[in-house]
């Protein structure tokens, strides 16, 4: 068996700026709830956290296909009868063409609350296109 080797000089010069995970936080007052984001850019894909206290209740999936023109999409782990992650996870992936990841962690799933959410994470990536 071969011993694994490290990378050498070359080897980290190739790891380009695009490869590299980055974060990004903010938040949004958005009729009256203070609402945290949480941005994890990967190399071809993003997860993003949405909610108002640290808890991880849910998690999905969505991704364009060649076939279809909605994204494909599916409910990681979380209660299934709320498809709120689903949703904003789809229209997300339609938008930035990537895989991306959800995870909503806010009791309101009102659509126009939805929106607002949304709206503000179009803001974010159209004021830092780089951390998306």
């Amino acid at each position: 068996m071969e011993e694994p080797q490290e990378l050498g000089r070359e080897g980290a010069e190739r790891v380009s700026a695009g490869d590299q995970i980055s974060l990004h936080n903010f938040c949004g007052r958005l009729s009256e709830q203070l609402v945290q984001f949480h941005a994890m850019r990967l190399r071809d894909s993003l997860f993003l956290w949405i909610g108002e206290s640290p808890e991880l209740s849910n998690l999905a999936v969505a991704m364009c296909t060649p076939r279809d023109s909605i994204p494909a999409s599916t409910l990681l782990f979380g209660n299934a009868s709320d498809s709120t992650s689903n949703s904003l996870a789809q229209r997300l992936a339609s938008k930035t063409k990537k895989q991306i990841f959800v995870s909503y962690n806010i009791q309101n799933t009102d659509n126009s609350f939805i929106l607002l959410v949304e709206n503000r994470i179009k803001e974010e990536m159209t004021a830092f296109p780089d951390k998306f």
